[in-house]
């Protein structure tokens, strides 16, 4: 019985691994505004990066939670969807941290707007501090785009 075990076990290495040789490295297209690399090489991130029919877009930070810091985040959100040719209908999971959750509560209404009644998975989590010391809000999203 080892000595099968060992035998699938080893199938099973030797298919996973020739799997990873032949497909190779994934296809990426990557927009960071007007940087030419189109990636932020200090930090080491792109604003968005689309594989196959998914489009990952960095977190958008605000310095405060208010009305005109959470309108701002969604429209530069809005902005990247834009480059690809979405909208928030596209955007299917939202992942909002805030050192101040009660604040983004209040503001949700400005949020809401921007995906006009079809909202997506969300995880909304309160932190102590985000990348930027002085930074409130930051929102990343994932987004799909539609089958040709």
């Amino acid at each position: 019985m080892q000595k099968f075990t060992t035998i699938i076990i080893t199938l099973l290495f030797t298919s996973v691994l020739h799997a990873q040789q032949t497909q190779g490295p994934i296809q990426k297209e990557k927009w960071h505004g007007n940087d030419p690399n189109k990636q932020d090489t200090s930090a080491g991130y792109a604003q968005a990066v689309k594989a196959g029919n998914v489009l990952y877009i960095s977190g958008t930070v605000a310095l405060s939670v208010n009305e005109e810091g959470v309108k701002r985040v969604y429209k530069t959100l809005e902005q990247t969807l834009k480059q690809y040719g979405l909208n928030f209908s596209h955007v299917v999971k939202e992942n909002l941290y805030t050192t101040d959750i009660e604040a983004m509560k209040q503001y949700n209404f400005v949020r809401k707007q921007f995906y006009k009644g079809d909202f997506p998975a969300a995880t909304w989590v309160q932190i102590t501090r985000l990348y930027m010391h002085e930074a409130r809000l930051e929102v990343e999203l994932i987004a799909h785009f539609p089958e040709k």
